[in-house]
């Protein structure tokens, strides 16, 4: 009678990240992001343990795809100076780091990359907090966030 319908909620579950995408600020739409990278690399490493390397590549093409095209790709170099260059180049490092771990199906790049995404995250939510206006101007407008090709498909598979 109460048969798994996993179609259904994945259904429910896209619209409800769909309508939040939509309704949320430029720094929800970083949080987001960052959550996002976080998740698939938390299932990489549980793909990695289950030994279903299919998977633990698509849980990580999907984490690099997050920062490249999700983080990465957002941030504004004019007015982000010398934040977003750096941020630019750890953005890139960590693409590499789980590069390497799906070639060479090793955990602890992914780790690394996970504390690193866990630590950008609570500074961004601090920052943010404390002063929303200067936190924003790091990343590109938040209607070039919302309507990149790349957001929604990206957060709507975690």
């Amino acid at each position: 009678m109460f048969g798994s319908n996993n179609h259904g909620i994945n259904a429910y579950a896209s619209i409800g990240i769909e309508t939040g995408v939509a309704a949320a600020s430029p720094h929800k739409l970083i949080t987001l992001l960052y959550e996002g990278a976080i998740t698939a690399c938390h299932n990489a490493l549980a793909h990695m343990r289950e030994n279903d390397i299919t998977a633990k590549g698509e849980a990580l093409s999907k984490a690099i795809m997050i920062i490249e095209n999700g983080l990465r790709i957002s941030l504004d170099m004019k007015a982000g100076g010398d934040i977003a260059l750096s941020l630019d180049a750890l953005y890139e490092y960590m693409s590499n780091r789980l590069f390497t771990a799906n070639l060479k199906n090793q955990a602890e790049p992914v780790a690394e990359v996970i504390k690193l995404l866990h630590e950008l995250k609570g500074a961004w939510e601090s920052i943010a907090n404390a002063t929303p206006a200067s936190a924003a101007s790091v990343y590109a407008a938040p209607e070039q966030l919302k309507t990149a090709e790349y957001y929604s498909p990206a957060l709507a598979r975690v």
